[in-house]
C-alpha cells in the first residue's frame, strides 16, 4: 500500500471553530476549546489518519486585525502555517456572515481580510462553511456563492464541526490531497505538542472556561516545572500570569475556590491524557509586561519580532 502524508492548515477568523474541527478530524482532543475568542495562540499540530493517508492538521490562531505584539505574532503564525501546507482549509462561521451585530461585522471584516490574503498569496483554499445547523438553505447558498465568487477557493464543503456533519467528506478530500511519502508520526500519535506546553494549554482552557466573562484576554499560563517522579507520577508547577492586580482575585476566587476548581479540572484531564497520576501546583502572578517578554514567545513557537 502506498502511503501518503502531508500538512493541512485550518485558518479562519477567531471563533470560527478551528480547534473544534481539528479535534473532530483527529478523533481526539489536541487543541483547547473555550467560549473565548482567539483561544489558540500558536499553531497546534494534530495527526489524523484516513486509510493510507496521514494528515498533519495545523490548527492556527485566528486571523484578525492585530493591535498588540502578541496579536501580530499570532497572525504571522497563522499565515505561516498556511504558507507551508499542502492544503489550506478556510473555516467560516456561517451565522456570523448573516447577522449584523458588532461582533458579526468584525467577523465579516476578518473573513474579507483572509480572502484578500489568500488572493495575494496566490493560494487556493478549500472553503468550509461551519455551524450550518439551523441555517436556512437559501442563506447557506447565498454565503457560499458570495465567498466562492471571490476566486479564492477551488471547492466548498458545508459542515458542522460540533456535530460532525460533513466532516468525514472533508477529511477524505484532505487525504486525497496529501503527497505520497512515509508517515511523519507513529500511527498512535495524535498530536505534536510537548508535554509541558500541553499541560499549560489544558490549564489555560480551564481558566477561561471558569472566568471567561470576568477575565479579559490578558492571561497566560506557563509550565515552570515538569518533574517525572520515581513512583511513575509527574509533578507539574505552573504560573498563571495576569496584567493587573485587580485580575488576581478573579482567578483566586473567594477563599481560593476558583483557583482550586481550575486546578482540579486541569489535573483530572492531564491525568487522563498523560495516563498517570498528576500533582499540579498553580501560582498566580501579576506581570503587566508578560505579553512583551521574548522568552514567552519562544516557549510557544511564536516569533517575537514584529
Amino acid at each position: 500500500m502506498t502511503r501518503k502524508a502531508g500538512f493541512a492548515a485550518i485558518i479562519g477568523a477567531p471563533n470560527a471553530g478551528k480547534s473544534t474541527l481539528t479535534n473532530r478530524l483527529v478523533g481526539a482532543k489536541v487543541s483547547i476549546v473555550t467560549q473565548k475568542v482567539q483561544t489558540t495562540r500558536f499553531p497546534v499540530r494534530g495527526v489524523a489518519l484516513a486509510d493510507d493517508a496521514q494528515i498533519v492538521l495545523v490548527d492556527t490562531p485566528g486571523i484578525f486585525a492585530p493591535r498588540r505584539r502578541l496579536d501580530r505574532a499570532m497572525v504571522r503564525a497563522a499565515w505561516g502555517g498556511a504558507e507551508d501546507a499542502d492544503a489550506v482549509v478556510h473555516l467560516v462561521d456561517v451565522p456570523a456572515q448573516l447577522h449584523d451585530s458588532p461582533a458579526d461585522r468584525k467577523a465579516q471584516a476578518d473573513v474579507e481580510a483572509i480572502v484578500e490574503g489568500l488572493k495575494t498569496a496566490g493560494k487556493k483554499a478549500i472553503l468550509a462553511l461551519n455551524k450550518i445547523d439551523g441555517v436556512k438553505r437559501e442563506d447557506l447558498l447565498e454565503v457560499s456563492q458570495t465567498l466562492f465568487g471571490t476566486g479564492a477557493y477551488d471547492e466548498v464543503f458545508m459542515i458542522s464541526a460540533k456535530t460532525g456533519d460533513g466532516v468525514d467528506d472533508l477529511k477524505a478530500r484532505l487525504a486525497g490531497l496529501m503527497p505520497e511519502g512515509p508517515w511523519l508520526y507513529p500511527e498512535d500519535q495524535t498530536a505534536d505538542l510537548p508535554a509541558r506546553l500541553l499541560a499549560a494549554e489544558i490549564t489555560r482552557e480551564k481558566l477561561y472556561l471558569r472566568v471567561h466573562e470576568e477575565l479579559p484576554y490578558s492571561a497566560a499560563v506557563e509550565t515552570t516545572a515538569f518533574e517525572e517522579r520515581n513512583d511513575g507520577s509527574v509533578r507539574i508547577e505552573q504560573t498563571i500570569y495576569v496584567e493587573r492586580e485587580s485580575q488576581r482575585p478573579i482567578i483566586l476566587g473567594k477563599g481560593g475556590q476558583t483557583l482550586k476548581w481550575i486546578g482540579q479540572k486541569a489535573r483530572e484531564e492531564l491525568t487522563d491524557l498523560l495516563d498517570r497520576r498528576v500533582h499540579l501546583f498553580l501560582h498566580v502572578t501579576v506581570d503587566e509586561r508578560w505579553a512583551d517578554k521574548r522568552e514567552f514567545y519562544g516557549s510557544v513557537g511564536l516569533d517575537f519580532d514584529s
